[in-house]
């Protein structure tokens, strides 16, 4: 019987090894990826004659759909934001999703707008739709908000302005979200150059809004967040965007593309059913359902990234709701790989099938379950006296300096490629928040991904709901998002 033991002890400590050295090289292999494909990125569009494409009439037309719930404090300082975009031909749609608060008031009486007749087209099932609206003002005519049911959802507020979409792209974001006034050109860029593939997404990096400086909805000022919660967000982003999806995307095998900016290809958004209102990650399910739409449909698809900074948001400032958050994030996570575990290791679906899915399933999904089993492990073994510690604390260090260099080298890298940060004491302060990640702040996402896995297999009922925006408070001139304390 002890022997036994033993077997399975060797074997398990095995296993978790392999599976952490799999996922620390992956991680090399992408930030390696990501490093050329920045450089890349930069050196293609150093010539790049963007005045041409931005005053094209032929340029491909862009729709901005932004869903709307409760989102009074931010939402005329983000509507004008939206109107500060250089393109040639798009609208902007908001969507407000049966919103309680004053949201639709200001609205109307902000942009000077009037219900109209519109000629709705419900290609993708939604809760009703009310009313549409216009301005009465030519500075606003690129505007229209729509008034719905709620549909508990932020997909069902979306497939309300898809159905709506004059145009062959939609560019999705939220309103609590300020973008770049050059994003639709950026995002373009990829479709036009793109000669062999359909190119059927778009994404770009995403910034914390907190502690960041705005004047009339353009982001002026860029700092890092001084609320701590925010700034380990920050990092996480750069992390997430810089590294790892720029190196997806030279392997044409991204994720996801963020809910808080990401164009689509509106058509194959459509035949393939649009955004899942049951879905509480609806973006990566998007994403998910429109590649396999296209390998069924034998269509050569690509989804792009570029790690140019196109959107700041607002990120969570309190752990309650950081908790909110994250827990939907993870309870998506499980969704998504239980709807389309079909696709896991099935050649039929390609790189989506034998590399997106199991990297989801083994180094996303699992990975906290591992992480929590395998801490208990180690306690009962140390409790046994089984632990060698010397080689375990060689272990650990190995493993915290490992993501403490990551983080940097991506912080370094955004830095001195895109020049964000006014100055390099930010960086350097920017810079110490990875030795503290380890400690802080991966305790507390490893935990709420589990939240969300419970709600998951438990049926636990849950909403879009509030996040309870700090808002953007007005200084002069200029507007600063500020994080709660």
């Amino acid at each position: 019987m002890y022997g036994i033991w033993e077997i399975l002890m060797q074997a398990y400590e095995q296993s978790v090894f392999v599976y952490g050295m799999t996922l620390l090289f992956t991680y090399a292999v992408l930030a390696i990826l990501s490093m050329l494909a920045v450089r890349a990125y930069a050196r293609r569009n150093r010539y790049y004659q963007e005045d041409i494409l931005m005053g094209s009439p032929l340029a491909p037309g862009i729709t901005v759909l932004a869903p709307a719930f409760n989102e009074g404090l931010t939402i005329i300082y983000n509507v004008r934001s939206l109107l500060t975009l250089n393109y040639s031909r798009y609208e902007i749609i908001i969507i407000n999703d049966g919103s309680t608060d004053d949201t639709l008031a200001q609205l109307i009486s902000e942009f000077e707008l009037e219900p109209i007749e519109f000629a709705y087209n419900a290609r993708i099932q939604t809760k009703p739709v009310r009313k549409f609206y216009k301005s009465s003002n030519p500075a606003y005519a690129k505007l229209m908000v729509i008034d719905k049911v709620n549909g508990k959802s932020k997909a069902d507020a979306v497939n309300a302005g898809i159905n709506a979409a004059a145009f062959d792209y939609f560019l999705c974001s939220d309103v609590d979200c300020i973008l770049h006034k050059d994003t639709m050109q950026e995002l373009i860029k990829p479709v036009i150059q793109e000669k062999k593939k359909r190119v059927i997404a778009v994404g770009a990096t995403l910034r914390l809004a907190n502690s960041c400086e705005f004047d009339e909805g353009v982001m002026v000022r860029m700092r890092p967040p001084k609320n701590l919660l925010a700034r380990f967000q920050e990092v996480e982003y750069i992390r997430s965007f810089v590294l790892g999806k720029m190196g997806w995307s030279v392997l044409n095998a991204v994720p996801n593309v963020s809910g808080g900016l990401g164009m689509f290809d509106k058509e194959v958004a459509i035949k393939c059913g649009g955004y899942d209102h049951a879905s509480f990650g609806e973006d990566m399910e998007l994403i998910t359902r429109m590649c396999r739409y296209a390998l069924d449909n034998q269509i050569d698809y690509a989804i792009k990234y570029i790690p140019k900074t196109l959107c700041w948001t607002e990120g969570p400032a309190s752990v309650k709701i950081f908790m909110r958050q994250r827990t939907r994030w993870a309870r998506g996570l499980a969704q998504l790989m239980f709807a389309h575990f079909k696709m896991f290791l099935n050649p039929r679906y390609k790189r989506m099938g034998l590399i997106v899915v199991p990297y989801n399933f083994f180094f996303e999904l699992i990975a906290p379950i591992i992480e929590v089993t395998g801490i208990i492990y180690y306690i009962v073994m140390a409790v046994l006296g089984y632990i060698n510690w010397p080689f375990a604390l060689l272990l650990l260090a190995f493993v915290y300096t490992y993501s403490v260099m990551i983080t940097t080298v991506a912080i370094v890298w955004d830095q001195l490629t895109f020049r964000y940060y006014k100055t390099w004491k930010e960086v350097g302060l920017l810079c110490l928040t990875p030795f503290l990640e380890f400690l802080l702040y991966h305790p507390l996402v490893v935990f709420f991904s589990l939240r969300g896995y419970y709600y998951f297999l438990t049926g636990k009922k849950s909403t879009w709901g509030n996040m309870q925006r700090q808002g953007f408070k007005q200084k002069a001139k200029t507007v600063t998002a500020q994080s709660a304390a």
